[in-house]
């Protein structure tokens, strides 16, 4: 029986829970060259990224968290415990079906990238435990994604074989090679780290714009799917949940103000270009379609969420510093006497 479905007369098909018991996928709209060289451009800008990413990594920093572990513990365990469970009770409340199911869960497990560190920087939290725990939640992710994929996806019923896990390490591996090469140049030629880290970023923001408007050319007619209610509130209430988790978790343990708010921000951002390129790269384009696009759509909430905190931070910052300035404690009889004895 041939479950193939027109992805133009069905705007909805990886939503529909009526189809969860075949595999839904659509007649791909894309051509194969422009297929294929979103998919180069994809492995161009994760390779940037992880390079940059790398840049910011130092081994000494890392040996000094390692002896001490208490944040860095706390903070895996919210990376790799709140955000698949967020995904996977998500995926069920919504009644997803398995492929869009498959995507969010794949999203949720996902390492932290390196927006989280630009956002514990703005909030001024401790950019040692930030730039140490996207380290190790990176490295982990070879091992904790499959694992966890594997998992979650016992909770549904058709995703036991819907997800490419060979394809996946394999793509993990490839990304642990630019991230090595990053820590490499940081050790031994660390006066190019911040120049490959802003020219990194500046081709990352470029190639993006190409991604989106090519994507944008290729399946623009169906990219209404990724925009539709149920994804939208998942992408809203993700790095939501994982802010606040995150935070909760860390003031559990009794972490310092500034690690809490680093935990916060580590647990709700995710690694949107690794997220991207799994999908594209480990799905073929006639199952996956344009729900490749989902961590975009998840990215830009994330962003925005976390702008709001930025925002709100220093603002309760600047009020509770101008508070402590106008504020003086009154001069009491005793005190004044004292004062005027000690001049006499």
């Amino acid at each position: 029986m041939d479950h193939t479905v027109d992805i133009i007369s069905d705007p909805d098909p990886w939503l529909n829970n009526t189809n969860a018991n075949s595999t839904s996928s659509y007649m791909p709209t894309m051509s194969p060259v422009m297929d294929k060289t979103i998919n180069i451009i994809m492995i161009i800008v994760l390779f940037v990224t992880m390079v940059s990413l790398g840049c910011t990594m130092e081994v000494s920093k890392i040996k000094h968290h390692m002896r001490k572990p208490k944040g860095v513990a706390i903070a895996v365990v919210a990376q790799y415990g709140i955000m698949p469970l967020t995904a996977f009770f998500l995926a069920k409340l919504f009644k997803l079906a398995e492929i869009a199911a498959v995507v969010i869960l794949i999203c949720g497990c996902c390492p932290g990238g390196a927006l989280s560190n630009i956002l514990a920087l703005a909030l001024q939290g401790d950019m040692n435990l930030s730039i140490v725990m996207t380290s190790c939640s990176t490295l982990l992710a070879l091992g904790m994604m499959p694992l966890l994929l594997y998992l979650y996806c016992q909770g549904f019923s058709d995703l036991q074989n819907a997800v490419p896990y060979v394809e996946i390490i394999v793509s993990l591996v490839m990304i642990l090679v630019p991230c090595g090469i990053g820590i490499i140049i940081n050790t031994y030629r660390p006066q190019y780290s911040k120049i490959i880290t802003k020219v990194g970023l500046i081709i990352m923001m470029i190639f993006i714009a190409v991604i989106v408007t090519l994507t944008n050319i290729g399946i623009g007619r169906v990219m209404l799917t990724v925009l539709s209610p149920p994804l939208l509130a998942i992408a809203a209430l993700m790095p939501l949940i994982g802010y606040s988790f995150g935070y909760v978790l860390s003031a559990i343990f009794r972490l310092s103000q500034s690690e809490r708010r680093t935990v916060s921000v580590e647990t709700g951002c995710q690694n949107i270009q690794l997220c991207i390129t799994i999908l594209k790269i480990a799905f073929p384009q006639e199952v996956i379609g344009p729900l490749f696009l989902f961590p975009m759509i998840y990215g830009s909430f994330q962003v925005t969420e976390a702008l709001v905190l930025v925002v709100l931070f220093r603002c309760y910052r600047r009020f509770t510093k101008k508070e402590k300035e106008t504020y003086q404690p009154a001069v009491t009889e005793e005190e004044l006497k004292e004062t005027t004895e000690g001049t006499v």
